[in-house]
């Protein structure tokens, strides 16, 4: 008699299967041809959008030219109007304010760039810190705040603020020698051009940071990338693992029904059973490392990390064109945020050098005093008078300070030219380094599409029509389906790789992959 499994089968036709158990031992080849082509229709697999790509070379990330379009209209998915508005209550990161929400949220590359533009903390913070710095360039371009002074001398004779007779009249002052009240208002001045190259200097800075808050998106970005293509990958493993448990639900029912009719050892239907239950165990491992990429995605972008999300993708993208490693180079010179930050770190060095140098010109103080002769407890007996002051605050002490900070400022200027230098090679040789990973990335994942898994999907074919045809080869179809398991895997790792490989690559030259 037959043997019948009860087990569900998702990706065929379950009266094919049942057929295929019941049917004579001598299947002829093309009802086992047609039997394979129908286990090749699995699960519909994910929807998948397109990501635009080119050749083409578009402008660098920027958050700072986001400030311009504050007050213009914007699409209502567009939160570039909140990008530097301080953070309020009201607008504080959702992941602090709100728990998950039921609904899932599909998103792709692109889309998932730009919550983490939006809600990322850190990215936040930058932005705080960029417009702190900006808020103290009016602050130092303002003048100094003038002084306000009030003179009170006109004590009562022999009184004890008078210091005993120090107001007492005498005949050289009838009316005593301190009777006299002013009022003086002090604005002191610093040398033209001090302020404004202060100010100037200051600006240079915050721009600095935002250049780095830019470097700072891309490298987050980097990671999400990363983050996003591994995710992708895991579901990739989840589905050949799906389509491998089918193909050994194929092949259990045959070592059934072979078995039945004495053609086949029970051993053979035992094997098949442990390789199919090992394949499902590995589904477990596989769904867990789907769960946590999830949470870590959510929790990059600013999101709570239980909210559902659905990650969409376009495997064709593996294999799309990139510009050369000169364009890339040119490129990363040119545009790259983090050779913007330190030029202009470097800029505001030099500024810091003439700053400096202009320490050894004097500043200024104007004050005005208005005088009267009247006494706090006395009638009015003079006409008011007036004085106008003007001093110079000269740098004295054989001009140490002056000589110390120049040459401080012209330690930082050399610092920074070194650093720039440094950067510029680092950005130049990351490039370089990032091509030649994604130039192998890229031959390693056509090798396994082209060549290994094609030809081990038709050892598989072979040893299934074979055995299925009262051949000996049982072992040979379980090592055929196991070896295209793992290329199957193997292929879903490097379209991965080399997805992120081309992520890294454009991040790199401070490019968007996309």
């Amino acid at each position: 008699m037959l043997i019948f499994g009860t087990r569900k089968i998702s990706a065929f036709k379950y009266q094919e299967i049942a057929f295929l158990a019941l049917a004579p031992l001598l299947f002829s080849a093309a009802f086992s041809f047609s039997l394979i082509a129908s286990a090749q229709t699995g699960d519909t697999p994910p929807a998948s959008v397109t990501v635009q790509s080119g050749d083409a070379l578009s402008a660098p990330p920027s958050i700072g030219a986001q400030l311009s379009a504050q007050n213009a209209p914007v699409e209502k998915s567009s939160k570039a109007s909140e990008l530097f508005t301080p953070v309020t209550k009201a607008n504080t990161p959702k992941n602090f304010v709100k728990s998950a929400p039921s609904g899932p949220v599909e998103m792709d590359l692109r889309q998932l760039w730009n919550e983490l533009k939006l809600n990322n903390p850190q990215l936040a913070s930058l932005r705080e810190s960029y417009l702190s710095a900006k808020a103290t360039v009016p602050q130092i371009a303002a003048p100094a705040n003038p002084q306000v002074g009030l003179v009170w001398s006109g004590m009562p004779v022999n009184s004890p603020f008078a210091l005993g007779g120090a107001n007492a009249p005498t005949p050289q002052n009838p009316q005593g020698i301190s009777s006299n009240n002013s009022i003086s208002v002090a604005q002191p001045f610093q040398f033209p051009g001090k302020k404004s190259l202060a100010a100037d200097i200051a600006d240079t800075n915050a721009e600095s940071l935002l250049a780095q808050s830019e470097s700072t998106y891309l490298q987050l970005g980097a990671q999400l990338s990363t983050l996003y293509y591994n995710t992708l990958a895991t579901q990739k493993q989840l589905q050949v693992l799906k389509e491998s448990v089918v193909r050994l639900e194929m092949i259990k029912n045959v070592a059934k029904a072979r078995y039945a009719n004495n053609a086949a050892a029970y051993v053979e239907y035992l094997n098949a059973q442990v390789a199919q239950s090992a394949a499902e165990a590995d589904q477990f491992n596989l769904e867990r490392q789907l769960e946590v990429g999830i949470k870590n995605i959510n929790t990059l972008i600013g999101r709570h990390s239980r909210e559902k999300l659905i990650l969409k993708g376009d495997g064709r993208r593996a294999l799309a064109p990139v510009p050369t490693l000169l364009e890339l180079e040119d490129y990363a010179e040119s545009s790259h945020p983090s050779l913007k930050s330190s030029a202009l770190q470097l800029d505001a060095a030099r500024k810091g050098v003439t700053l400096a140098k202009k320490a050894y010109l004097p500043d200024f103080q104007v004050i005005g005093s208005s005088y009267t002769p009247r006494g706090p407890f006395s009638a009015n007996n003079g006409a008011l008078f007036y004085q106008f002051e003007l001093d110079l605050i000269i740098p004295l002490y054989f001009f140490t300070k002056e000589k110390y900070g120049v040459e401080q400022a012209m330690r930082n200027q050399a610092s920074a030219e070194a650093s720039e230098i440094s950067n510029r090679q680092q950005v130049v040789l990351a490039v370089n380094s990032a091509y030649a990973a994604y130039q192998q990335a890229k031959t390693a994942t056509t090798f396994l599409k082209d060549r290994q898994v094609p030809q081990a999907d038709a050892a598989y074919k072979v040893g299934l029509i074979q055995y299925s045809n009262n051949g000996q080869g049982f072992n040979d179809l379980l090592t055929a389906q196991t070896q295209l398991r793992n290329l199957e895997v193997q292929l879903a790792l490097a379209e991965a790789n080399l997805l992120q490989a081309q992520a890294a690559l454009m991040v790199t030259a401070g490019k968007e992959p996309f």
